[in-house]
């Protein structure tokens, strides 16, 4: 198990457009070079090679109001 990060999905992307699919394994190979199976790496990068950025989501404002003082408490004795 492996974890890409944007930019190494990215070059990917790259050698797979410019080269094919076994480029795309030879650079999914110098990333994570424990990738010893080529067939299960031409795998990983043609998924990887097919992926699409997330779009940005966008942060919700919350909105601020005006706290309450909380209620007076009676005491009894």
């Amino acid at each position: 198990m492996f974890c890409v990060s944007e930019a190494d999905a990215a070059a990917i992307r790259v050698a797979f457009e410019q080269g094919g699919e076994l480029s795309a394994a030879v650079e999914l190979r110098r990333l994570f070079p424990g990738l010893a199976n080529n067939e299960n790496t031409r795998v990983c990068a043609r998924s990887i090679a097919s992926w699409t950025p997330l779009p940005v989501q966008s942060v919700k404002q919350r909105r601020v109001g005006r706290r309450r003082r909380p209620a007076a408490r009676e005491f009894v004795r």
